[in-house]
């Protein structure tokens, strides 16, 4: 049994394969974030909602793709790993790296995260060898849902975009202006509140145009800010995240009207 896991902060899909490589079953647990939550509540995750509803037996190889696996904090999540799982082959690396070996498989490419934050790389076909920084959704994170919420929320306050646009997503999210300003500005994980805007500009992009032009504006600052300074246009971007899922088309059209091709695209990296 070979577990591959892809860990965010709310969440972690694991894949359970067989010894060939086919996929038999997987599962969903709370997010292993090293950052957020210590040992014992990351060991506590995969005692009570992993384990249960694995084949018996122990796997043989675990990969654990995650938030939060920075160079200092994979020893940790590596041991955890070990004593939990009684597994000595596992190999632990940040959510990037497991972006672009789904994405790219063992060729050179540029891997892409677009979801509620983003990120981005240059990948050699082993490892990530230059990385812009995403620097977050307050000083960076173009092209996440995170931005594409503040860009929406600052243009139909702002009057940027229609009054009719702006009263139906009120309508709709049932929310006032002070409503916004407090999930933004005075209650946790503003980034994720942000990003739920997305699912309105899909939903109603087809009606009003101007949704669809702030979608591409979205992920022309994103190559412009982050791919562009890899200088590598004979590759093509590769991506995965839900923002790049969903908005496919657009992303399409803002890669090659910046001299680049659209290569994979996928929601989940598991799917690859």
């Amino acid at each position: 049994m070979i577990l591959i896991a892809d860990s965010g902060s709310t969440k972690t899909d694991w894949a359970v394969l067989d010894e060939k490589g086919t996929e038999m079953a997987r599962i969903r647990t709370q997010g292993m974030n090293p950052f957020h939550l210590s040992s014992e509540e990351m060991k506590g995750i995969i005692y009570e909602e992993l384990i249960p509803f694995l084949p018996s037996g122990h796997p043989t190889a675990i990969s654990f793709f995650g938030t939060g696996c920075t160079p200092d904090q994979i020893p940790l999540m590596r041991k955890l790993l070990v004593e939990t799982m009684a597994c000595d082959n596992v190999v632990v690396g940040s959510d990037l790296l497991g972006a672009a070996r789904a994405l790219c498989g063992d060729r050179e490419g540029i891997a892409c995260i677009l979801g509620t934050g983003a990120n981005s790389c240059l990948y050699d076909g082993h490892e990530i060898v230059a990385n812009i920084p995403p620097l977050g959704y307050i000083l960076g994170d173009e092209g996440s849902g995170a931005v594409l919420g503040k860009m929406f929320l600052n243009a139909i306050f702002k009057g940027f975009l229609s009054e009719e646009i702006k009263q139906l997503y009120l309508q709709e999210s049932s929310q006032s202006y002070a409503d916004i300003i407090r999930k933004v500005y005075r209650e946790p994980l503003a980034n994720r509140y942000l990003a739920t805007t997305a699912k309105f500009i899909a939903a109603h992009e087809a009606d009003y145009p101007e949704l669809r032009t702030l979608v591409k504006d979205n992920f022309q600052g994103f190559i412009h800010r982050n791919i562009d300074k890899y200088n590598r246009k004979d590759l093509p971007l590769n991506f995965v995240g839900s923002i790049a899922y969903f908005f496919q088309s657009e992303l399409r059209e803002v890669s090659e009207e910046c001299g680049y091709s659209l290569g994979h695209v996928v929601r989940s990296p598991l799917d690859r």
